[in-house]
């Protein structure tokens, strides 16, 4: 029998029409009164997930949100009694139905319940609204419900909130840490205030001997009722995961030791008060050296922010103690130079002056590497919202109809031009904080200038004179050709903005030695270099303006003329390439800038060699696809990606999720994931495990720390590559497919 009311209700219309009605309070639909009906009827094609509860015992009617909400619990549910459809939520439905029958209303926002939709609790959040349904007299019969589902806002909600908690405590951190002289005070300080901010029982810093095995605890902040750690230790008494894990340069992470170690190892570290720890490693040349350290006197499991906390701290600590060695010594220098005799005042006068390209230099580099961290994490984050933006432009364009494309045509163009922006924008963020990746190869640099002369040249234009002088023998630079191209020009673009009037500008090249105390005043290793000048006889700068030359986004363009970035960006490449970036400049004297850059002792490569075009996809579900990536928009994108060209795809949000499914997967052609992984496992050691399993399994990384795919090897093994955030899905494709090819 047909129903008006349910004839455009969708699938639930459908259910609604062939249910046994007739077993429930509500009776045969040809019974129900006109209110429930019309109520029925409105709710059905309605877009937001409402559910009626009819009557005493709040019989549900439902419609297609609803029943998607409900997910696995749907089946059952249509013409329930809500406190039995929902038993876990009895008491919570009884007083709504009391309130409702009665007449009144109910709002709930962000309210959070456990639910078992699909046979297992599950914490969710809602916004609720309950509103009474009243026959022709005004009765109440029935209760609407209005149900919106805020989980994952919820959850994003609290990331922001502990992102700014973080950033809160490291910026009071560094405020507190900036006026420090004396190394212990500085690591007594971050004790203290690492230990207070996480709640904990102890916060500790350690030596390790030179034997790798003993180290001593120069110092903890412990709360008053647990005793102080300080002392000396032999790392081996905590156990082989402690040696294993910290000597790997990996954190150790032990929830309750009493169930993860072995008697005896736990016995270690329960004599000296602790349950549960985070004990973090600094490896420097291959060697563990120092260790810190966060403990609490009873079982706990470690949260993501705890552990993104202490590596944090662990990180800017060490820089820091190395900072404020640095100055010690500097210190001590100068006190030594004061006492030399009269004799030789003019030599100390001298020395005290270069102590001071020192002082400023290393308070320089300090000032960036601070922004550098900042930048760097901005621009990763960065890089996954543009990941996920670029990405479903480029999806909704690929579904949309051929007339309706060419009406939002303009749109599509507007918004993916502003992505190719903001990603412009972040690679130079990456190259200023030193994360960009780079080819670093023997490169011949005169080679190079001269092929780059005709472009300066038009760049330039005719008011400025172009001379170049190249060092006739010149070693080869390991250097990224690309990048270095985009350094020169930078310069002398900058050149040319400063000679409005016309003038000259020299580029030359030369070979530099360095020795070892010319190397450690410039802060680079010694040995042979190669350097870049760039010279004008343009306005020049004053000294001000010279020490916050290579700060991003300053600069002394009017507004909309320049970003600010050219000079970070050759700042952080220089510095990324294990070279040295130098100034020298006057107002009315021109401009001077020395890019210093690590000889190459091979053969430089020919520039012009072209790599075969990279071969489409191969078509068909026979090849399946492993996909790592703890960003939900960025791996539903790059999913639905793959599965357009014809793969079948297996998802993970981390390294365990990953193990898992290359465990329990009959085959995988190719991993591909993230290198930056939550929870204590990152995309180089989920491909190292996978190619364990798998040997030469196909791996691309996909990262918007590009450089961390390699960090610690010299290259990428045979069958790798890397796929720099943000990028479009269609590279992302012909990628894939060039590599699924061989």
């Amino acid at each position: 029998m047909d129903y008006p009311f349910l004839v455009s209700g969708g699938e639930m219309a459908r259910r609604i029409r062939v249910h046994d009605w007739a077993a429930t309070p509500l009776g045969p639909i040809e019974q129900w009164p006109d209110c429930l009906k019309y109520t029925v009827g409105l709710m059905l094609p309605n877009p937001v997930p409402l559910v009626l509860l009819w009557g005493e015992s709040g019989v549900m009617l439902y419609n297609d949100a609803y029943a998607e909400f409900a997910g696995g619990r749907d089946e059952r549910l249509l013409g329930s009694n809500v406190r039995q459809g929902w038993d876990e939520v009895a008491d919570f439905n009884s007083n709504v139905m009391r309130v409702g029958l009665a007449g009144g209303t109910l709002s709930y926002k962000d309210h959070e319940l456990t639910l078992h939709r699909s046979g297992v609790p599950e914490q969710v959040f809602m916004n609720l609204d309950y509103s009474p349904v009243r026959d022709e007299s005004g009765t109440p019969l029935g209760v609407l419900a209005v149900v919106v589902e805020t989980t994952q806002a919820h959850w994003d909600r609290i990331a922001l909130e502990e992102n700014a908690r973080k950033l809160g405590f490291l910026d009071a951190l560094g405020r507190a840490m900036a006026p420090v002289r004396d190394a212990d005070a500085m690591l007594a300080i971050i004790a203290a205030m690492v230990g207070e901010h996480l709640g904990i029982s102890n916060c500790a810093y350690a030596d390790m001997d030179d034997d790798g095995d003993g180290f001593t605890i120069r110092g903890n902040w412990h709360r008053a009722d647990v005793p102080s750690i300080v002392g000396r230790y032999r790392l081996a008494s905590f156990g082989s995961r402690a040696v294993g894990e910290l000597n790997a340069g990996r954190p150790l992470i032990v929830r309750d030791n009493r169930e993860e170690l072995l008697p005896e190892e736990a016995r270690a570290f329960r004599d000296i008060g602790i349950t549960a720890t985070i004990c973090m490693p600094l490896v420097k040349d291959g060697r563990l050296t120092a260790l810190m350290a966060i403990h609490r006197d009873e079982p706990h499991d470690w949260t993501a922010y705890e552990l993104e906390i202490i590596r944090e701290v662990t990180e800017r600590s060490w820089a820091h103690v190395e900072r404020v060695g640095a100055e010690a010594e500097l210190r001590n220098a100068i006190d030594a130079l004061r006492e030399l005799n009269e004799t030789l005042e003019r030599r100390v006068e001298d020395r005290s002056e270069q102590l001071l390209q020192m002082e400023a230099q290393l308070r320089q580099s300090h000032k960036m590497e601070a922004v550098g961290q900042m930048t760097g994490g901005l621009a990763h984050d960065f890089n996954n919202l543009l990941t996920g933006i670029g990405g479903a432009l480029e999806m909704i364009e690929s579904r949309i109809g051929a007339a309706r494309a060419l009406e939002l045509e303009r749109y599509f163009a507007a918004a993916n031009g502003s992505v190719r922006r903001a990603a412009s924008l972040t690679h130079r963020l990456l190259a200023f904080s030193r994360q960009q990746t780079l080819d670093p190869r023997p490169t011949d640099v005169n080679r190079l200038v001269d092929e780059l002369a005709e472009l300066l040249r038009r760049t330039l234009g005719p008011e400025i004179a172009l001379g170049i002088s190249a060092e006739p023998a010149l070693w080869p630079a390991s250097v990224d050709r690309n990048q270095l191209e985009n350094a020169i020009l930078n310069l002398c673009i900058n050149a040319r903005d400063a000679m409005p009037d016309g003038g000259r500008l020299e580029i030359a090249t030369a070979n530099v030695p360095l020795g070892e105390a010319q190397a450690r005043a410039a802060g680079i290793e010694a040995g042979d270099y190669l350097a870049i000048t760039v010279r004008d006889n343009g306005s020049g700068m004053p000294a001000d303006v010279v020490a916050k030359a290579f700060d991003p986004f300053f600069t002394t363009k009017p507004l909309g003329k320049g970003t600010g970035l050219g000079l970070s960006m050759v700042y952080g490449f220089l510095r990324q390439s294990g070279g040295l970036v130098r100034i020298d400049s006057a107002p009315g004297e021109g401009t001077e800038i020395a890019l210093l850059f690590p000889r190459a002792y091979h053969q430089a490569a020919d520039a012009h060699q072209v790599g075969a075009e990279p071969a489409p996809p191969r078509a068909g579900r026979d090849r399946i696809v492993l996909v790592v990536e703890d960003e939900p928009f960025v791996r539903m994108m790059v999913t639905d990606a793959l599965e357009e060209s014809g793969c079948t795809v297996i998802e993970a949000t981390d390294g365990a999720a990953a193990l898992d499914a290359l465990a329990n997967a009959r085959r995988i052609d190719l991993l591909v994931t993230d290198v930056g992984l939550p929870n204590g496992m990152n995309g180089r050691q989920v491909a190292d495990a996978a190619r364990c399993a798998l040997p030469g399994l196909p791996v691309l990384f996909i990262t918007g720390y590009a450089e961390n795919a390699i960090a610690g090897a010299e290259g990428l093994e045979a069958g790798s590559a890397v796929l720099t955030k943000p990028f479009e899905m269609s590279a992302l494709a012909r990628k894939v497919g060039q590599m699924l090819d061989g």
